[in-house]
């Protein structure tokens, strides 16, 4: 499919285009970068939630009914779940998508699970592009379900325009391990499987440690919910939307997209110098001829590196 063809498909929200969009993108094939260009003046109206939170804190169950509330709205609704990398494939392992089943035959839901490819973040490295095409494509809400890994998740602040931040009881002392990053990120804290022995022990650490930030702002809600039988999902959706109507009222959220625009352009440069300097210092007959030599055990490739990176004046 040409490029102009592609661009169509996915501004009129076809399935099969906005899949094969970000594909390419997700792929670095060379077409992705003309696709982009053509789909960003269409971007930026969508709702973008993160959801993150500790392994085990059920961020897919509430997902799944954040989604259906948000169905029953008449809103339209793209998923992305970052999902660990399989070792075998390098793809994502897909198992958000198992559990999303319910809404697989929805043609307003459009679900992705994207590999984090060793991306400590949190976030796979196309994401953020990823984003773009589903917001082009018109979805009103996008939810971004990260893999769980802890304060490396920080970095979904610099794609969400609203952060949920999911805990439930019975993990340990999951805020004080916790609050030095993540926790630091929240926009709306959720408890869930509320339903547990010891929520009302996370809910007070929660607020103690709310009430040693500095003064200002409001402090995040706080909404308990039991995902799996689907009771505060529906106020927990309406929490992320009046965050996001204050957000939008007071500026803060005009602010925070200016942000994030400055990251993506600083990505995108940063990605083009240091693609040009490499081929600059290393043409591609000499890369392959080093691979040649490391394949046949005559170099090392620490040695390799060294003596490239002596080349560009950098040791």
């Amino acid at each position: 499919m040409e490029t102009a063809g592609l661009v169509a498909g996915v501004r009129a929200g076809e399935t099969r285009a906005v899949a094969r969009a970000i594909s390419l993108v997700e792929d670095s094939r060379p077409e992705a970068r003309a696709l982009l260009a053509a789909l960003f003046p269409h971007a930026g109206r969508s709702l973008v939630v993160g959801v993150t939170g500790p392994p085990g804190a059920g961020k897919s169950s509430l997902v799944d009914r954040l989604t259906a509330h948000a169905r029953r709205q008449g809103r339209t609704v793209g998923i992305v779940a970052v999902d660990p990398t399989s070792p075998f494939s390098g793809g994502a392992i897909l198992g958000d998508r198992i559990r999303m089943q319910d809404h697989a035959t929805d043609p307003g839901v459009f679900i992705r699970s994207m590999a984090t490819r060793g991306h400590l973040g949190g976030l796979s490295a196309a994401t953020h592009q990823a984003l773009l095409v589903l917001s082009a494509s018109g979805k009103d809400l996008i939810l971004v379900e990260t893999v769980g890994v802890g304060q490396d998740e920080v970095e979904i602040v610099g794609a969400a325009d609203v952060s949920l931040v999911v805990l439930v009881p019975g993990l340990g002392d999951e805020v004080q391990a916790l609050k030095a990053g993540i926790m630091e990120i929240a926009d709306v804290f959720v408890v869930n499987k509320a339903d547990r022995e010891g929520v009302e022990r996370v809910v007070a650490e929660i607020e103690s440690m709310l009430s040693l930030a500095p003064g200002g702002a409001a402090p995040p809600a706080i909404v308990r919910t039991v995902a799996t039988r689907d009771e505060g999902t529906a106020d927990l959706l309406e929490a992320v939307l009046a965050f996001h109507r204050q957000a939008e009222a007071s500026g803060a959220l005009a602010a925070k997209r200016r942000a994030q625009l400055r990251r993506l352009l600083e990505d995108a440069v940063r990605e083009r110098v240091m693609a040009h300097v490499f081929r600059q210092v290393v043409p591609p007959a000499e890369l392959d001829a080093t691979v040649e030599r490391l394949a046949a055990r005559t170099e090392d490739p620490f040695t390799a590196a060294e003596s490239i990176v002596r080349r560009m004046g950098l040791a």
